[in-house]
């Protein structure tokens, strides 16, 4: 089966850039698509310096949806937004003041991974930080979630005055130049030895399961984990994790069979831990995500509505990313809603969550209440 390539390189313009991340797209571009993606065949999608986080989002959730593996290979900078705490991936129009509207939350990438069959998603990422983001995420680690394997450092702010280079995505882009992909862990401690000490840096080095703190020496073999991180959300299952069957109906086409077993995993969770739980909040988004993929447009914003609805109800702040996500999707779907009876029933409830989530994208409740006026005039 054809496999996926996205390669997203993206820093700000000016002097608030810690990384010259489009400089490793040639070397990346050079390397055959069936090598990049570990597949016979792949197509191969590059975004260079994007300026709006919903163009990544595009093309991330094209991506995601995709059959086949799917291989990221993201650089860049990562930055916290003043009002969260929450990391951003910088685009080109980010600044300090406006990251929560110009760059691309990480938490979007787990949210848009979190339904891939398991095995199938990797991602290499070599990222930079400032002082404060470096901060963070020592105590916080970065994660792509249950679905994706995660590779590759975060290296700290260079020295004032100087514009880093993605030493370990070049390296990673110079070893698969030679024309065999090593596996994945090897591939990723042969890139961390060529880089390794680099201005007598410590780096956060990341692996499936639990980054560390490693300091300037040979990498060293790091031991297999005892456990595999779990989704909070998740209830506990027997004896196999229902996402994968869930996955491989949805990837199958058997959209019915994959909505059916997310509904049996709700009503237990609702039985076991009640109505607005985390647990049954989550098979409730798996549900609306569902209806998408199946071309329910109308079905998933009705979930979505009602998941935002939820967790507002249950005293979570309007701008939790799982309310503001909740919200997007919510208004994403509404928009897809062929039939104008049914767009123009759904319109209200989704412009009186709009005043109360604005989000992050300027002029989202303007254009729930002009879409809704033009849905009024239709018969």
């Amino acid at each position: 089966m054809p496999g996926t390539v996205l390669l997203l390189a993206a820093s700000p313009v000016g002097k608030g850039c810690l990384v010259d991340a489009a400089s490793v797209l040639p070397v990346l571009a050079a390397v055959s698509p069936a090598v990049l993606s570990g597949t016979d065949t792949a197509n191969v999608v590059e975004l260079a310096d994007p300026l709006e986080p919903q163009a990544v989002l595009t093309r991330l959730r094209a991506a995601a949806t995709a059959p086949g593996p799917l291989t990221v290979f993201m650089t860049g900078q990562l930055q916290l937004d003043r009002r969260q705490r929450l990391p951003h991936l910088a685009l080109a129009r980010t600044t300090p003041a406006t990251i929560r509207y110009t760059a691309f939350p990480w938490h979007w990438i787990t949210e848009e991974l979190r339904l891939r069959p398991p095995g199938t998603t990797t991602l290499f990422v070599d990222l930079h930080a400032d002082a404060e983001t470096w901060d963070h995420l020592t105590a916080r680690p970065l994660t792509a979630g249950l679905s994706a394997a995660l590779y590759g450092r975060i290296a700290p702010p260079p020295p004032r005055r100087t514009v880093a280079a993605p030493a370990y995505m070049r390296a990673v882009a110079t070893i698969l130049r030679s024309g065999w992909r090593p596996p994945l862990p090897q591939l990723h401690q042969q890139a961390l030895t060529r880089v390794m000490g680099e201005d007598g840096r410590t780096d956060l080095v990341l692996t499936p399961g639990t980054p560390a703190v490693t300091p300037p020496q040979p990498p060293q073999p790091r031991p297999p984990m005892a456990t595999a991180p779990t989704l909070p959300a998740q209830p506990p299952v027997a004896p196999a994790d229902p996402h994968e069957s869930i996955s491989a109906a949805v990837q199958a086409g058997r959209h019915g069979e994959a909505a059916a077993l997310a509904g049996q995993w709700e009503q237990q969770a609702l039985r076991t831990y009640g109505p607005a739980s985390e647990q049954v909040l989550h098979w409730m988004e798996v549900r609306a995500d569902l209806a998408m993929f199946a071309g329910d447009a109308e079905l998933s914003c009705r979930v979505w509505l009602a998941v935002a609805s939820a967790r507002l109800d249950a005293g979570q702040p309007s701008d939790a990313p799982s309310v503001e996500s909740a919200v997007d999707r919510a208004h994403h779907q509404w928009g897809r809603i062929d039939d104008t009876a049914r767009a123009r029933e759904l319109g209200p409830a989704l412009a009186d969550l709009r005043l109360r989530v604005p989000g992050r994208r300027e002029g989202a409740l303007d254009h729930v209440q002009q879409h809704l006026r033009q849905l009024q005039t239709q018969s």
